[in-house]
């Protein structure tokens, strides 16, 4: 494409509801944490690798029998999920970390060994939950820079 010689109507997307094709029959519920897999379908929050948070579910919407099939309307923002217990739960000492999905409404301070995929950024904890910020860009770009070497 040449450059500009005129001015140009930009197309921008408009709100912050976005939509995706859900994974083959997963069920998704309303307000569950909703990630993409490396096929870069959405399916719920789960204890799984391959996987990055990417919002909350909109709708519940269960997937049809091929992955894409049927689409899934998240948003992406600053949610409350549980916190995990024991050892894994996150604290105010983890702030600014990055958390970790256990399942499709709770998160971790840990991967679990390295069985759990990353949810988002831990924005607050309060004695009701975690507030979680997903940014699947900004994400997957944190992920991608603390797997480069130095």
């Amino acid at each position: 494409m040449a450059a500009l010689s005129a001015d140009r109507n930009t197309p921008r997307a408009e709100g912050d509801i976005r939509q995706g094709g859900l994974a083959a029959t997963v069920l998704v519920y309303a307000g569950a944490i909703v990630m993409r897999n490396a096929s870069g379908f959405l399916t719920k929050g789960q204890a799984a690798t391959g996987l990055v948070g990417v919002g909350r579910a909109e709708e519940r919407k269960t997937g049809g029998a091929s992955a894409g099939d049927e689409p899934l309307k998240y948003r992406p923002g600053t949610y409350r999920f549980g916190n995990s217990a024991s050892s894994d739960a996150i604290t105010i000492a983890e702030i600014g970390d990055v958390c970790f999905v256990v399942d499709d409404q709770t998160v971790a301070k840990t991967d679990g060994g390295g069985t759990r995929s990353a949810a988002g950024f831990i924005d607050s904890v309060d004695a009701q939950g975690v507030w979680v910020r997903f940014d699947e860009a900004m994400l997957v770009s944190h992920l991608a820079g603390l797997a480069s070497p130095a």
